[in-house]
């Protein structure tokens, strides 16, 4: 073989090599770019996939339980707060069995706004947009089941449709902000009551028609709060 020859064949096994490398990096950006674009909308279905929602006794918009109950226990919450969830998908169910199945304890469900994200804000407007069609709860459920997810219109939306809610009735609720001044005054109340963290529990009763109050802070247990709720129908005389 010629050198000329010799030359020629290695310039072309060099240009095969560059055309593999260069198919190589095109087709993984490629699959980059495809994941990027895939990985959204997986994280989406998976937020809407269906859960077991428990069910609310006397649920009235943001409450639960009679009303007409000897103790009312408000909840100032945020929708990004991990002791919050928590408390939300582990404590509360049995606290719900307990005392306000029982007609013990009348519940409320209120909202630092957006306290630590403004993601949050938007959550709990669009809970009390649910709560139009009496499905705050479930819709409360489902943001606290996904709260690992980025909050936004999309993922309310789909919330919504999951739960049979009026598509046009909820979009029209959540777009106009009809809920905005009631989630920031929630918010003012909280700060008002001197909440300092998320969940706070403010535990309301009357012993001979004076009220009291007890200011329960962090994510309190469930023997926590049979302590406090006992406590307060002892001194009721209950």
């Amino acid at each position: 073989m010629s050198k000329r020859q010799e030359m020629r064949d290695k310039r072309l096994k060099q240009q095969r090599t560059q055309r593999i490398i260069i198919g190589s990096i095109v087709l993984v950006g490629a699959l980059l770019v495809a994941f990027a674009l895939i990985l959204p909308n997986l994280n989406q279905n998976a937020a809407t996939l269906p859960v077991d929602l428990k069910p609310r006794p006397q649920a009235d918009f943001n409450r639960m339980g009679d009303p007409n109950a000897p103790i009312t226990i408000t909840e100032f919450s945020d929708y990004k707060c991990s002791h919050c969830a928590a408390f939300a998908l582990e404590t509360e169910p049995l606290l719900v069995e307990q005392y306000i199945e029982t007609g013990k304890v009348h519940f409320i469900y209120r909202s630092m706004g957006g306290w630590i994200s403004p993601e949050s804000l938007l959550a709990i407007e669009a809970s009390y947009c649910a709560a139009d069609e009496n499905k705050f709860w479930e819709f409360h459920d489902l943001v606290f089941m996904n709260q690992a997810s980025t909050f936004n219109n999309s993922m309310m939306k789909g919330f919504a449709a999951q739960l049979g809610l009026d598509e046009a009735a909820f979009n029209a609720c959540l777009s106009s902000g009809k809920y905005t001044e009631m989630s920031n005054q929630d918010a003012a109340d909280g700060t008002a009551f001197g909440v300092e963290g998320t969940p706070t529990f403010i535990l309301t009763y009357k012993v001979n028609g004076e009220e009291r109050q007890r200011i329960l802070p962090g994510n309190y247990p469930l023997s926590g709060f049979q302590q406090e709720i006992e406590s307060a129908l002892d001194e009721m005389g209950l």
